[in-house]
C-alpha cells in the first residue's frame, strides 16, 4: 500500500504577463490553487488548478474543509476510486465549477505521484502516443489590439513555426472582426491556421452571421461562439456552417461533452483540464471525442496539456499562453512549431519553491 500521510493546499496569485481582453472579459490574475501530498513511501506529488481572477479563494475552501481531509489514510494508487469518492462526498455542488476545479487540484497531484512512483513521464503513462504536438498562439491575438498588432503576431508566429494563431472576435459590427481576419489572412497566407475565439458572446443569429463572414478566410475552428450550456444553438451553427464549431473551456464534467458530441454540435473539444476535474476526466473526454472522431485542442495550461495532448490519439493543438513562468525554473521547449513533452517522471513541471512561496496568499 502507498498511503497519504499528509495533504495540504495553498493559494497564490499570479500576475498576468501581458495585458489579455475578449469580447466578455478581461485577463485579471491567474489564482493558482496547489494541492501537496506526501505518502509514506517518500514522495511528494503537486497538483494545482486555476481561476482567472476570482473563485479561488472559493477552491481553496472546498479542498480545506472538504476534500483534503478525506485523503489520509487512502491509497494513493486508487485514482479512480478516490476522484469518485470525492465527487460522491460532495454531491450537493456538482457538476460546478469550484467542486470541479478541487478535484482537478487532487487529482493531478495524485497523477503526478503515479508517475514519481513509476518513474515515469506524464504523457507516456497517461497513452504515450507520441512527444511531440503543435502549438498555436494566442497571445498576439487579444481583442484590444489593432489590425496592425493582429498582423505582426501571426507574422511572428509564423516565422518562429508555429502551426497558427489564434484571435478573438467579438468587435461591434461582423464586418469589423470579418476585416482583422482578412488582413491576418493576407499577411501570412494560407500555410497558417487562424483559429477565432468569441468567449461565449453571442446569439445563434450573431454567430451564424460571424460565421458566414469569416467563411472566405478558411478559418480553423470558431471557438464559443455562443453560452455554454446552449448545445441546441451550437448544434444548429455546426450545421450552418463549413467552418468547425470548437467547445469545452467551459465545461466541468464529461458528460456535458457526451451531450454536445452525441448531437453533433461541436467538431474539436477543448477539455481544460483543471476545469473537467483533473487528468482523469480529461482523458476519458479525450477518448470519447476519438470515438466521435473529433479533435482535441485543450484550453490554456499550456504546461500540462502538452503531456495529454501528446498521450492520446485526438490531440491537434497546444494552446500557447506562458502563465506559470513566475513560479518555474524552465519554460516548455517549442522546436519546429512543435511543444515537447517533458521526459521526465511526473508531471514535468519545473517548480521554483522559493518563487511560490515568495507569491503564496496568507
Amino acid at each position: 500500500m502507498t498511503k497519504i500521510i499528509s495533504a495540504e493546499t495553498h493559494l497564490i496569485d499570479i500576475p498576468v504577463e501581458t495585458v489579455r481582453t475578449d469580447a466578455v472579459q478581461a485577463f485579471l490574475k491567474q489564482e493558482t490553487i496547489f494541492v501537496h501530498l506526501a505518502t509514506d513511501d517518500g514522495l511528494e506529488g503537486i497538483g494545482y488548478s486555476y481561476t482567472i481572477g476570482t473563485g479561488g479563494r472559493a477552491v481553496l475552501s472546498m479542498l480545506r474543509d472538504h476534500l483534503l481531509p478525506a485523503l489520509p489514510g487512502r491509497d494513493a494508487r486508487e485514482i479512480e476510486a478516490i476522484w469518485r469518492d470525492l465527487f460522491a462526498a460532495t454531491r450537493a455542488t456538482t457538476v460546478g465549477a469550484i467542486t470541479s476545479l478541487a478535484l482537478a487540484a487532487v487529482d493531478t497531484a495524485l497523477w503526478d505521484l503515479r508517475c514519481l512512483r513509476a518513474d515515469e513521464p506524464l504523457w507516456r503513462l497517461a497513452g504515450g502516443f507520441r512527444q511531440n504536438v503543435p502549438v498555436y498562439d494566442t497571445e498576439g491575438g487579444w481583442l484590444h489590439l489593432s489590425t496592425e498588432d493582429l498582423v505582426q503576431g501571426a507574422l511572428a508566429a509564423r516565422e518562429a513555426g508555429l502551426g497558427g494563431v489564434k484571435i478573438k472576435i467579438g468587435r461591434p459590427r461582423a464586418e469589423e472582426d470579418a476585416e482583422r481576419i482578412a488582413a491576418v489572412r493576407a499577411a501570412v497566407g494560407p500555410g497558417l491556421d487562424i483559429m477565432v475565439d468569441a468567449n461565449q458572446s453571442m446569439t445563434y443569429a450573431e454567430a451564424r452571421r460571424r460565421a458566414h463572414a469569416l467563411e472566405p478566410y478558411g478559418v480553423y475552428f470558431f471557438e464559443e461562439p455562443l453560452p455554454a450550456d446552449d448545445v441546441q444553438g451550437h448544434r444548429e451553427l455546426a450545421r450552418s456552417t463549413s467552418i468547425p464549431v470548437a467547445v469545452g473551456e467551459s465545461m466541468y464534467s464529461v458528460g456535458q461533452f457526451r451531450d454536445y458530441l452525441a448531437r453533433g454540435a461541436a467538431s474539436v473539444v477543448q477539455a481544460d483540464v483543471a476545469r473537467v476535474g483533473g487528468i482523469t476526466p480529461w482523458l476519458k473526454v479525450a477518448h470519447l471525442a476519438e470515438a466521435f472522431n473529433v479533435i482535441v485542442c485543450p484550453h490554456f495550461l499550456m504546461e500540462l496539456h502538452v503531456s495529454l495532448v501528446a498521450a492520446v490519439p485526438a490531440g491537434a493543438y497546444v494552446e500557447h499562453i506562458p502563465q506559470l513562468r513566475a513560479i518555474t525554473r524552465a519554460e516548455l521547449p517549442i522546436e519546429n512549431g512543435h511543444a515537447i513533452a517533458p521526459d521526465v517522471p511526473g508531471l514535468g513541471i519545473a517548480w521554483d519553491r522559493d518563487a511560490m512561496d515568495t507569491l503564496r496568499v496568507a
